[in-house]
């Protein structure tokens, strides 16, 4: 088994991510450039769940042509091209807060790209003092994960292109019981929910939540919402620190939570390729 390198990127958040820059390529042709996949992970209450494992065998990606067909097939007509074939392992909890794993970086024609195959061989989750829970991946190991990209991303001539990829680890890893009740956890079904995201027009939202005592909360819960459903969720560290990567550019509700506290809500403007600093100040209940 391999298991790839994971990079922590100080102020960077959760999100499985393929990226895009105007880095310069080293390779001077202009017909290739270079794409990059890293991979980070959605938040997940994670006070009960000691791992979340995925296993990676294998990435595919769609290239669109002007015309809104493929322009790119192989011997056989698939439209795909492979850009990985491995067997990567990765505990997404250790993928939180500004923490990512670098899955692929290879030169590949220009064009636009609209569609990735993620295939997942195994999923599986580590309950504190209640055991490894295996999951079915559904499709996932044979004909892979549809992740759409939108909008396309296009790779250009000597540069390179980076797309991210937010793995919601809360809504694919779904629980069956109950943790609080007697009868306690029956299981997980592994349904992946996964988030692509074109980085050029992406930001990223981070801050700080503490309490009215100047006292960092710890698990807060800080969430980005668009029409009416999330778009993004963190959790802040030990120091109270949270990160959102992957936000479309646009005006944005935020909220921070945490139990006991009042929740404080706010509007926030992202910009594409920069940050928004947003701390919170929550105040405990009854004062």
């Amino acid at each position: 088994m391999k298991r790839n390198k994971i990079n922590a990127l100080g102020l960077i958040g959760l999100a499985m991510i393929l990226m895009v820059s105007c880095q310069k390529n080293d390779r001077n042709d202009d017909k290739f450039g270079t794409l990059r996949i890293s991979l980070t992970d959605a938040t997940f209450p994670i006070e009960y769940i000691d791992e979340a494992n995925v296993t990676i065998t294998k990435i595919e990606i769609r290239k669109k042509d002007d015309h809104d067909g493929f322009a790119y097939e192989d011997n056989n007509g698939y439209p795909f091209m492979i850009l990985l074939e491995d067997t990567l392992e990765y505990n997404l909890l250790e993928l939180r807060n500004g923490v990512m794993a670098e899955l692929v970086e290879l030169g590949i024609p220009v064009g636009s790209y609209d569609l990735l195959r993620l295939y997942v061989a195994e999923a599986s989750i580590v309950v504190k003092d209640n055991g490894t829970y295996d999951m079915k991946v559904p499709s996932g190991a044979q004909t892979g994960i549809k992740i759409f990209i939108k909008p396309v991303i296009t790779v250009q001539g000597g540069l390179t292109t980076d797309l991210l990829l937010d793995f919601n680890l809360e809504k694919s890893f779904v629980l069956k019981g109950n943790v609080n009740t007697p009868a306690g956890i029956h299981g997980f079904n592994f349904k992946p929910v996964i988030r692509a995201v074109n980085n050029s027009t992406a930001g990223t939202v981070h801050g700080m939540v503490s309490d009215t005592g100047s006292v960092a909360l710890k698990d807060a819960s800080v969430r980005i919402m668009a029409a009416d459903t999330t778009l993004a969720t963190a959790f802040s560290d030990t120091t109270g620190f949270y990160a959102l990567p992957g936000i479309p550019e646009g005006s944005y509700p935020i909220f921070a939570t945490k139990e006991n506290y009042d929740t404080v809500q706010a509007d926030i403007e992202v910009k594409a390729a920069n940050l928004t600093v947003k701390d919170f100040v929550l105040t405990p209940k009854g004062e």
